[in-house]
């Protein structure tokens, strides 16, 4: 097939090497979390200060905006949500913020397939259908925020713990699995990856002449940056080894119907740990007429369910019965995305297909779109909330 034996021999060997080097960024990520983790517990330990700012995160809209915004400019949700359940691990934000807060991650993470799809507008026809596609992934997540935000915060006040009802529900379901305020199981990520956190906090500490707030925050940025970095090694490895295959068979195979395309996303998404990369993967896809719009939509639904497993996987890293109640919360919010959007899929499929009609024939309403959605109203509203509401 190759005329180079050296080139076939290559690339059938580059899936190999991608896999194994995905296995040591997902190590690389789950001692991410411990060392960060662990520089957020010496901050909380040793600060005074820090009470203010913990205060501030129980406002449900600051966690919301700040969490869009985040998301927004790192451009994964992976990453917001990981360090969210690794906060509320450390016991530095409580649950029932952080439930608000993963709900702005989910807002914040299509922002990346609409950055994609403007690689597309020279060719207005296709710029419509990528835009669409683009649209498909955002519209359903920011129209769930605004039915099951309020719903979350009136709920607070009703149950004593002054967490919502998915907070509840998830906390009940950790509870079940064994993971309550007394007993903590056995965590074999934690006796695996201590060897790292304990260099990288004897490294800080030798620095700064001991255990100390510097330390800790020295830890805590140094844990902040090696998650980042191996999410983006994790990505780019199992994009790699994953998605240069699947490509090729997503037409033919994977979007025979509905439901074979809902697990596709899932299961895509679950393989690459970033559902920022599967959705934007589809917008030139779906831009080159290659997968329809209405098949796509469920491919959408399904990579938001396939993405909480970065949560989950997070939360196992550091399990205590706050961080697996968060996990579980992300995992129902996105549950019950499916179960509203896909029924009623005619609403967000005819919006996203209006909408990208307009920016295809005034490309301003696609950059307007992106600024006032994840710039504007997420800088707006910590503002407000800052000065008005906690004031």
């Amino acid at each position: 097939m190759f005329s180079n034996p050296s080139l076939a021999h290559s690339r059938r060997s580059f899936p190999i090497s991608n896999a194994i080097f995905a296995l040591i960024a997902l190590y690389l990520f789950l001692c991410a979390i411990n060392v960060m983790g662990s520089g957020l517990k010496g901050v909380g330990k040793q600060s005074d200060w820090l009470e203010m700012i913990i205060a501030q995160g129980h406002n449900p809209l600051f966690a919301l905006f700040g969490a869009v915004l985040v998301t927004s400019i790192v451009q994964s949700s992976s990453f917001t949500t990981s360090l969210i359940i690794t906060l509320v691990a450390a016991g530095q934000m409580p649950i029932e913020t952080a439930v608000f807060a993963v709900m702005g991650a989910n807002i914040g993470t299509s922002v990346t397939g609409l950055i994609v799809s403007l690689g597309t507008m020279r060719i207005r026809r296709q710029f419509r259908r990528a835009y669409a596609a683009a649209l498909l992934h955002a519209v359903p997540n920011i129209l769930t925020v605004m039915i099951l935000f309020p719903i979350e915060w009136i709920t607070s006040v009703m149950f004593k713990n002054g967490q919502g009802i998915l907070a509840n529900i998830a906390g009940r379901i950790a509870g079940s699995l064994g993971f309550d305020e007394v007993t903590k199981p056995t965590n074999p990520i934690k006796v695996i990856t201590k060897p790292v956190v304990n260099f990288l906090q004897s490294t800080t500490e030798w620095f700064s002449g001991g255990a100390s707030m510097g330390s800790s925050i020295s830890l805590s940025i140094i844990g902040l940056l090696l998650l980042f970095l191996a999410l983006v090694f994790l990505v780019k490895n199992l994009k790699g080894a994953v998605l240069n295959r699947l490509e090729g068979l997503f037409s033919t195979v994977f979007f025979r119907n509905d439901f074979v395309a809902w697990l596709s996303g899932i299961f895509s998404t679950i393989a690459v740990q970033s559902s920022s990369v599967t959705t934007s993967l589809m917008v030139p896809i779906v831009g080159a007429g290659a997968v329809k719009l209405k098949r796509a939509f469920p491919f959408m639904l399904g990579a938001n369910i396939g993405t909480t497993v970065t949560g989950l996987i997070a939360a196992l890293a550091n399990p205590t019965s706050a961080a697996v109640t968060v996990a579980i919360a992300h995992v129902l919010f996105n549950c019950c995305d499916n179960l509203i959007w896909y029924p009623l899929r005619k609403i967000p499929i005819r919006i996203s297909k209006a909408y990208s009609s307009l920016a295809s024939r005034s490309k301003k309403w696609a950059f307007i779109f992106l600024a006032v959605v994840f710039v504007v109203i997420p800088a707006i509203g910590l503002i407000i909330t800052e000065v008005f509401i906690y004031d």
